[in-house]
């Protein structure tokens, strides 16, 4: 075998586990979504059936036959799956709602948590006590 052939072959081969590669990634992404804040989603085809794993992490609206409005109401994961009139899946996706890092402190005494949101004051956000009791 040649050397020019040899490459030929290194290189398609280094195509196909690129392009596999790049697809697995894309299939084991996460839509992230802030607590209590809503994100856009445009689709190319238009969706039939919205359905939401547990809508007590994430809601979604239909917004027109395109769009669709993600909201995080309470921390944790949950899935999205999205079909055509046909019944075909237009997304399946993970979903993790968490809070936003961006304007938070928490303050710990002994055993309990306050999150405070601070944007420009500070109020509290959510507060978890050590004595399981205690917990909402």
């Amino acid at each position: 075998m040649s050397y020019g052939k040899l490459a030929k072959i290194v290189v398609g081969v280094s195509a196909l586990l690129s392009a596999s590669l790049q697809h697995a990634f894309a299939q084991d992404e996460i839509l992230r979504v802030s607590m209590n804040h809503a994100r856009v989603l445009r689709l190319d085809r238009a969706v039939s059936k919205v359905i939401v794993g547990n809508s007590k992490v994430a809601d979604a609206t239909v917004a027109d036959a395109t769009t669709i409005v993600l909201t995080g109401r309470s921390f944790g994961t949950t899935n999205l799956v999205l079909l055509d009139a046909d019944g075909n899946p237009i997304v399946d996706e993970r979903i993790l709602v968490s809070i936003d890092e961006g304007n938070t402190v928490r303050v710990f005494r002994q055993t309990e948590r306050t999150v405070l949101s601070c944007t420009p004051n500070c109020e509290q956000h959510s507060q978890n006590s050590g004595d399981k009791e205690a917990q909402p």
